[in-house]
């Protein structure tokens, strides 16, 4: 999943990022309203995390912005939101829900607190209120950052649990290598290499081995589909 960290504090901003993609997400940083607004504008992704005080404007007019279609955003106007701000008041809170915030997190905060509101945003839309994500023989602990395929522990590297993190959000769909490197990789990510092509390979091999069902296919000139062992085509 791909998060864009809008925050002008650039200390945290970076301990922010490091520390989301120690738990494989893919972060991108703005430090303005105008950077994250030309950001959104041109990548898509999957949650924004956004900081009430910024230096050419506030948290609160961009998320407002953004719900009612006044943002060019390649993800949409539903994207989500949660506004990381060190205003504390009761009005405050209020205000930053009802412009569109989906969650609001007050600073000083835990890093832990962090990713387990992250969390409980990305799975409202995925299956459930479960930190595990399963697919017939495969099962992924988010919380936990755990992988499974039966009661066989898969030792994947972050950008494996995040390629298969997001197929598990779109079981037996048809994801492009396009998609994949919009939402597991960040900005930095060369989108001339090879690099989604190498890591749902590797993945493939460690998903499938000493002869078990082929769980992750290739669909030549379309994408990739995660299946489950049983599947009839």
């Amino acid at each position: 999943m791909r998060v864009l960290i809008v925050e002008d504090e650039a200390g945290l901003a970076s301990a922010l990022r490091v520390g989301l993609a120690h738990q494989g997400y893919a972060v991108d940083v703005a430090l303005t309203c105008a950077e994250a607004r030309f950001k959104l504008g041109t990548a898509e992704y999957d949650l924004l995390v956004l900081d009430a005080n910024l230096p050419d404007g506030d948290g609160f007019s961009l998320a407002e912005a953004i719900r009612h279609g006044r943002v060019e955003c390649m993800s949409g106007s539903d994207v989500r939101i949660l506004m990381l701000t060190a205003r504390t008041q009761l009005q405050d809170r209020v205000r930053g829900l009802d412009v569109g915030a989906d969650d609001y997190l007050v600073k000083p905060f835990a890093l832990a607190e962090l990713t387990a509101r992250i969390r409980a945003l990305f799975r409202r839309e995925v299956r459930g209120d479960t930190a595990v994500l399963s697919h017939g023989p495969v099962r992924l602990d988010t919380a936990r950052q755990l992988a499974h395929r039966g009661e066989r522990e898969l030792r994947l590297t972050r950008k494996e649990f995040g390629v298969l993190r997001y197929l598990l959000t779109k079981p037996e769909a048809v994801v492009s290598a396009e998609e994949l490197l919009q939402h597991v990789w960040d900005e930095n990510a060369d989108p001339f290499s090879q690099t989604v092509r190498v890591t749902v390979g590797t993945l493939r091999r460690k998903l499938t081995v000493d002869g078990e069902p082929q769980l992750l296919e290739t669909l030549v000139g379309r994408g990739y589909r995660l299946r489950d062992q049983d599947r009839e085509e």
